[in-house]
């Protein structure tokens, strides 16, 4: 493997979490600025990503280079469907609606309590055995959200902050569930195809929900800012934040797209300080602490 391979495959891990960061801000501001509901804005990022999956399977190649399989077998596509309800419908509906209602340092904070989560389902569903280190992880990561959950202030987001974290909460726990289903989907099939299919399945089952906020989005009121926040939301913090997180896991590893997720909270906290003006504060910097050091031990493999 060449080293200018390697060194796009970090890149793109780099930059997936950089994007992700910036789409929390970015959706923050068309919340607030009341131009768009959440639901509204998940119809826009899911089919926008949705069409720009299809036009790159119309034409490029990525899509047509095989894993082992590129048909999808009948059997897998029950499979499919509960990754879409699972990672794309549930995940996207409450997590925009959870950011709406929260911080965006919150929102990244607590996201990062996905690997604690998954540790956590291995254990429940694969039976696998809890160590100290897991042990004291699991209690030191969920002693972080809570300090950001237990928090109140006198900001708007103060009264529903609680509310904003526990579905982002919920939220990542959807995304523990999505992560589980869909391991044995990227060991046979094309991890693009996966992707663009759960976004096409998962697109059917958001527009129920969101329909309403979609035809009620402001586009006369947006200005050069608000419409290149929506463009950050829908194609650089979802459609590209996927495809390069698919290149980087593909190239690397799973194990070295997870050591990038720590990356997120750093830049998803100078964005919104820059951006958005929101203040960090010292309960923020200690649940971060608390966060970390959970999902480090939660991780920790004995010799």
């Amino acid at each position: 493997m060449s080293v200018t391979t390697k060194t796009k495959a970090h890149l793109a891990l780099l930059f997936t979490n950089l994007f992700f960061a910036i789409n929390l801000s970015a959706a923050k501001h068309l919340t607030s600025q009341q131009l768009a509901k959440p639901f509204g804005i998940n119809v826009v990022r899911v089919g926008v990503t949705v069409l720009l999956f299809w036009l790159l399977f119309a034409f490029g190649k990525i899509t047509r280079e095989p894993v082992q399989n590129n048909t999808i077998e009948k059997k897998d596509w029950m499979r499919f469907a509960w990754c879409a309800l699972t990672g794309i419908a549930i995940n996207q509906l409450l997590f925009l609606k959870g950011l709406s209602l929260t911080y965006p340092i919150h929102a990244s904070l607590l996201m990062l309590t996905t690997p604690i989560l998954i540790v956590l389902s291995a254990s429940l569903v694969l039976k696998e055995k809890l160590g100290w280190f897991k042990i004291a992880g699991l209690l030191l990561g969920i002693s972080g959200a809570l300090v950001l959950i237990g928090k109140k202030d006198n900001s708007p987001e103060g009264s529903t902050a609680l509310w904003g974290d526990l579905l982002i909460i919920i939220n990542a726990i959807s995304y523990t569930i999505y992560f589980v289903l869909v391991k044995p989907l990227m060991q046979q099939y094309n991890p693009v195809l996966i992707m663009r299919w759960i976004f096409t399945i998962g697109l059917v089952m958001i527009l129920p929900f969101g329909y309403t906020e979609f035809t009620a989005i402001r586009w006369n009121d947006f200005n050069t800012v608000d419409f290149t926040c929506m463009a950050l939301v829908a194609i650089s913090g979802t459609f590209l934040a996927y495809l390069f997180n698919v290149y980087g896991i593909k190239i690397l590893g799973a194990s070295a797209a997870g050591f990038y997720i720590y990356t997120q909270p750093f830049f998803a906290t100078a964005i919104a300080m820059i951006f958005l003006h929101e203040p960090l504060q010292w309960y923020k910097i200690s649940a971060a602490v608390l966060i970390f050091s959970g999902v480090y031990l939660a991780n920790r493999r004995l010799k």
